[in-house]
């Protein structure tokens, strides 16, 4: 736990994502990502030198998962937790039948939480996009857009007045289920009908097949997103820093 906190510590300096008296919210879908980013903010928050608030916050769907275990992990943990019940998954598959799902299903989530924090004062967001998030991103950018993009360490979203941060793109996607294992994290089913069946998920696959061929294909991948830079990636030691999945 303390070496994947300094992971966490590390990306948290290298692109100035927390500053003294930030009220922080947890984006909590009950996924291992989440819940691993939950605990390490936690641990991260005792002893980071800059004082922070911090709370986990989650979007029922309303596709009947049960939430009731991270609400218990959340106060075993001593971080504040809030539910926050919709009705996105039915309108989603039942009432609208999107052939696209994901996209509008994600823009109602986003506004909910959005709404949410704005209500509670919150002026970030901390997300558990890991390092493998990251990548698979630049390639379905790359793939499917044709842009060299990816989603930015620090975002800041004018609409919402609210900051988006991903601490944990220092992170490997194996560490982050090794973790989950070993901590017993209380990880909540997805009843997502489209769970797994999406763009995202060939790309992954894609990327594991040509990991048996090319194993540092992730690292250079990321390493060229520091140094390039994408908006927002570049530090000013990154070809000396490049970030290593932890766990591959």
């Amino acid at each position: 736990m303390q070496h994947l906190m300094g992971l966490i510590r590390r990306c948290a300096d290298d692109y100035d994502m927390i500053e003294a008296g930030d009220r922080i919210a947890v984006g909590v879908s009950g996924g291992k990502d989440s819940l691993a980013l939950l605990v390490l903010m936690a641990g991260l928050q005792k002893y980071y030198p800059k004082p922070f608030e911090l709370e986990a916050v989650t979007i029922d769907m309303g596709l009947g998962m049960d939430f009731s275990p991270v609400a218990a992990f959340c106060e075993s943990l001593g971080v504040p937790y809030t539910l926050v019940k919709t009705e996105i998954g039915p309108i989603v598959f039942e009432h609208r039948r999107e052939k696209n799902p994901c996209s509008m299903c994600s823009k109602m989530r986003r506004g909910a939480l959005h709404d949410t924090l704005k209500e509670k004062g919150f002026n970030k967001i901390a997300l558990g996009h890991h390092y493998d998030d990251a990548v698979e991103t630049f390639l379905l950018s790359l793939f499917y857009e044709g842009r060299i993009s990816c989603f930015e360490p620090v975002t800041y979203l004018s609409r919402a007045d609210l900051t988006q941060i991903r601490p944990m793109l220092y992170v490997g996607e194996k560490a982050v289920e090794n973790f989950s294992r070993r901590m017993e994290l209380p990880v909540v089913e997805n009843t997502c009908p489209a769970d797994n069946n999406t763009k995202r998920q060939e790309v992954k696959e894609l990327l594991a097949s040509l990991q048996k061929q090319y194993p540092d294909l992730k690292t250079k991948i990321f390493g060229a997103m520091q140094r390039f830079p994408l908006p927002q990636w570049g530090i000013e030691d990154a070809p000396k820093r490049n970030a290593i999945p932890q766990g591959e």
